[in-house]
């Protein structure tokens, strides 16, 4: 026997790692419950996942749920650990070595409802990762007219059912097939697909009747045991490595670490560097507790403590000083080598999650690495800049950063999925510093987004209550109330807005000659500010006599700076009515005869 052929046999293989992720109420915490037999979602507010956990399915249960679809003698891997990513919470958390934790990823699409804003964001972050994935086309059993066998494999229920229902429900399952076509991706229904390499499998499923189940764990076991076996080769004796998952308080335990373990082992009494918010933190494990099969980390309260952990597998780590531990870190256990290389080996991992920052921008908080990431890749894509981007609750610092921004639209904090402390809050609105909080990234994006057309809207009004607007009319015979200092006529407005205290020129000749200044403008004895096109009313004119400078009959203009008619030509053309359009655009063509680059 070569040595290669030895290796290959006494290699240990690790659990693939599965992430669940889509949008919010498509299924995603329902569809593991049927797997693990749990209610977890009953349990929680909303019946939505509010934490990032793990569960490990043994291949035996997987056999015993697949039925005839699985032989456990045809895999050599352990069976598969779900990461379950809450419906708002984005998976790029999950990390190892700078890329995504996850081997494999489930995308849940509710079968009525199609792809939704979070299913777009949760594709993206696939599209991102390159993670290899396969569609949950959940709910089927909601189909007007199913009838529903528990747990049956999904070809063999669609074929049970009326033309009518099959009709309706492929209607809808194709409908999800053009949309990751729209995404970039090639799918069919998994039994159709011949290289899931090259295709996306859609896998019809019911979380309420436990239909497809056996075919969506057939699917995954048999990608992860054909394309990844290789991936899932591990020095079993090496030092552990991890990504934390989440960091909370455990009673009897103070602060503690969720984390997966991807490779290698971690022991009671290990030296672990964990990525921290400040810096790496160097500690000692104290206890490792792993909840009991099939029940989930963040919903079990009776813990057992174990001596190790072999990857890959959800553990809690209890060790001093991990009150600065940060979620989607890395944690490495030291073992043999020297802990200042561990330190480096972090520090860089941390320092691939890339944040590109410039100078003006807004102040971005989130609860985790992986989220800050994907935020900041979200806003980047958006062009909106950032100034500077932390893991963790917003506090008054934060505030003072985002007050220094030159821009009025920057004078913001984006907080995902973070607290708002007190003081930080009472500050922003002291210093009328704008807070935005969400825990869906592109509902908070969006609110931002309102937010500046909001400031940008209010702008353009200031900027139109100050510029010089078109406007020209004609004085009226019989109609000179007063001759000079001011001459007071009566006019007609013959199109535009004209407004009290506006230069006044006569544009009969080649040239505009400036007459004086409109001072006051009078309708039925009221003093008014502004007159438009079609009103008559009485103005003030302070500089020349009626008979001298300016007759009756006489058409005179409102004068526009220069600089005020290449603004509202080039910028303000929208906001300005269309009869005041007609006015600037003759205005301008009187100018242009003589200078063809006036006002460009």
């Amino acid at each position: 026997m070569s040595e290669q052929d030895e290796t290959a046999q006494t290699a240990t293989l690790r659990t693939p790692i599965v992430a669940v992720l889509g949008h919010v109420d498509h299924g995603k915490t329902s569809l593991l419950d049927r797997i693990r037999g749990s209610a977890v979602s009953e349990g929680e507010a909303g019946a939505i996942t509010q934490h990032i956990g793990s569960t490990a399915v043994p291949l035996h249960v997987i056999s015993d749920i697949a039925g005839d679809l699985v032989n456990p003698d045809d895999f050599d891997l352990p069976g598969l650990l779900y990461i379950d990513t809450p419906g708002h919470h984005s998976f790029s958390t999950l990390r190892s070595r700078g890329g995504a934790l996850a081997d494999i990823a489930v995308l849940v699409v509710d079968v009525n409802d199609g792809f939704q804003p979070q299913t777009h964001e949760a594709v993206d972050i696939l599209k991102r990762t390159s993670t290899p994935f396969i569609v949950a086309a959940n709910k089927i059993d909601t189909v007007p007219g199913w009838n529903p066998e528990e747990g049956r494999p999904s070809k063999v229920a669609i074929e049970a059912q009326s033309d009518r229902v099959e009709s309706d429900l492929n209607e809808n399952l194709y409908e999800i097939i053009g949309q990751l076509s729209d995404s970039g991706f090639s799918a069919d229904m998994y039994w159709r697909v011949q290289n899931f390499q090259k295709n996306i499998g859609v896998v019809p499923v019911s979380a309420e009747t436990g239909e497809g189940v056996p075919d969506l764990l057939t699917v995954l076991m048999g990608l992860s045991q054909r394309y990844m076996k290789e991936e899932m080769e591990i020095d079993v004796d090496g030092p552990g490595a991890g990504t934390v998952l989440e960091v909370k308080d455990t009673q009897g335990f103070g602060t503690t670490i969720d984390a997966v373990v991807y490779d290698g082992t971690i022991r009671e009494n290990d030296q672990i560097v964990v990525g921290g918010l400040t810096e790496p933190i160097v500690t000692d494990v104290r206890a490792l507790l792993e909840p009991k099969p099939l029940s989930e980390i963040r919903t079990d309260e009776e813990f057992e403590k174990v001596d190790e952990v072999v990857a890959a597998d959800g553990v809690k780590i209890a060790a001093p000083d991990l009150g600065g531990a940060m979620a989607g870190a890395p944690i490495r256990v030291v073992r043999d080598r020297d802990v200042n290389d561990v330190i480096t080996e972090v520090e860089a991992e941390l320092a691939e999650i890339e944040v590109n920052t410039t100078e003006e921008g807004v102040t971005v908080k989130a609860d985790t690495l992986g989220s800050l990431e994907a935020l900041a890749g979200t806003l980047d894509e958006a062009e909106i800049p950032i100034m500077r981007a932390e893991v963790g609750d917003v506090a008054p610092r934060d505030v003072r950063i985002a007050e220094t921004a030159n821009e009025s639209t920057h004078q913001t904090v984006l907080a995902f999925n973070v607290d708002v402390l007190d003081d930080a809050r009472r500050m922003a609105e002291q210093e009328d510093v704008e807070l935005f909080e969400h825990d869906v990234i592109y509902q908070l994006i969006e609110d931002y987004e309102d937010h500046v057309t909001g400031i940008e809207e209010a702008q353009q009004e200031q900027v139109l209550e100050n510029i010089t607007r078109p406007a020209r009319f004609e004085i009226l015979p019989d109609h000179t109330f007063r001759q000079s200092d001011p001459a007071v006529v009566g006019v007609e407005i013959r199109g535009g807005l004209l407004r009290r205290n506006s230069r006044v020129v006569d544009f009969s000749g080649d040239e505009p000659e400036r007459v004086g200044t409109l001072k006051t403008i009078q309708d039925e004895g009221e003093d008014v500010d502004e007159a438009r096109t079609g009103e008559r009313v009485a103005v003030s004119i302070d500089g020349p006599t009626v008979g001298r400078q300016i007759e009756e009959g006489d058409e005179l203009w409102v004068e526009i700076p220069e600089k005020h008619a290449k603004i509202l030509e080039q910028e303000l053309t929208e906001d300005i009515s269309a009869d005041e359009r007609e006015v600037l655009s003759m205005y301008l063509d009187k100018h242009r005869d003589r200078d063809p680059f006036w006002g460009k």
